[in-house]
């Protein structure tokens, strides 16, 4: 499909156009670029729910859950899941379309043409999602989808990067999962607007759900004195979003849903949090203000890349000069990197 096309099948809701469109981007190809550049005005509407935790909590089924419960109230939805790369092939199984509901072609959710899937592999980046992961997801904004779903790999502890891309995120859990310190050094307690505890049908659940709470009140405890600091600014500035996340407003604290995923328990009331939170985000001002910062680290991402590009492919080759220079401890990093830049703001 020549680019054009592609563009034109998007905005004519041809999904073969989406899917191309999603491989040009995951692939670095030109045309991806090109794409984003045309569809982008197009994008802002969706609704990005993101869904994080540890390996086998139910993420997969309880994202499955929620497709079927969007739909029954008419909303579109598209579905970005992230699965593992090998560190030694690259490959990934990409089974997270497996053990979504549907995998019986009698079933309505493979068939309904108000549901989009798409498996990413992370191809080895860290934080749980891959590199092009918000990418994709704008087009699927651009597409059309009133909700999009993006689970993230389920590596475990520092799997963060969800708040990136996401407008709620959800961290799913279960009882008994093991050290409760391991736990609390993850990094994921404080980024959730929406707590899960699945399998809520196994013991220790109820367990679960007080620890979780007591939690959640030792954050907004903590946030308080530290935003009273005088290192307040410089701790906001260094950890950007999920600040902002433990930042709790007296008109939202993080409920946390019990369910039991594979019988859809629960999941009524996980939509219903869900529209809360993004009603909540809309009408106090923070869903702009978690956009801006989004964008400011997206472009300045794409700044960085530019710049990693114009060194590595100069054609001069002084980047691999200074480098040598640096090695045979002519001039030191710093210098080298100072170097670099004035050559950069001279060029320009």
């Amino acid at each position: 499909m020549r680019l054009q096309d592609i563009v034109r099948g998007l905005e004519e809701g041809n999904r073969r156009a989406l899917a191309r469109a999603i491989t040009y981007v995951e692939n670095d190809y030109p045309e991806g670029k090109e794409i984003m550049k045309r569809v982008f005005k197009k994008t802002g509407n969706a609704h990005v729910v993101g869904i994080t935790g540890f390996p086998g909590v139910g993420k997969s089924t309880t994202v499955s859950k929620l497709v079927q419960k969007f739909r029954e109230k008419g909303r579109k939805v598209g579905v970005v899941a992230v699965d593992p790369g090998s560190p030694f092939t690259g490959g990934a199984l990409l089974g997270d379309r497996l053990r979504m509901e549907g995998l019986d072609v009698s079933k309505n959710l493979w068939l309904d043409p108000g549901v989009f899937f798409r498996s990413m592999s992370s191809r080895g980046r860290a934080g749980g999602l891959a590199a092009k992961t918000g990418d994709v997801i704008r087009l699927l904004d651009a597409f059309g989808f009133d909700v999009i779903l993006v689970e993230t790999v389920g590596a475990g502890q520092s799997e963060v990067d969800i708040v990136e891309v996401a407008d709620t995120s959800i961290v799913v859990m279960m009882p008994e999962m093991g050290d409760d310190i391991q736990i609390n050094k993850a990094g994921i307690l404080e980024i959730g607007d929406i707590y899960v505890v699945n399998k809520a049908d196994l013991g220790g659940a109820e367990k679960t759900v007080k620890w979780l709470k007591s939690m959640i009140m030792m954050d907004q405890e903590a946030v308080e004195i530290l935003s009273k600091t005088s290192h307040a600014d410089e701790y906001a500035v260094e950890s950007g979003e999920i600040f902002e996340r433990m930042k709790r407003s007296s008109d939202w604290t993080p409920p946390i849903i019990t369910t039991v995923a594979d019988r859809g328990e629960g999941i009524d009331e996980l939509v219903d949090a869900i529209e809360k939170h993004f009603n909540h985000l809309k009408s106090s001002g923070k869903l702009k203000e978690r956009r801006v910062r989004r964008i400011s680290r997206e472009v300045f991402s794409i700044i960085t890349e530019e710049i990693r590009n114009i060194l590595i492919n100069e054609k001069g080759g002084s980047f691999r000069e200074v480098v040598e220079m640096v090695v045979n401890n002519e001039i030191d990093p710093h210098t080298a990197a100072e170097r670099m830049i004035r050559d950069l703001r001279t060029n320009t």
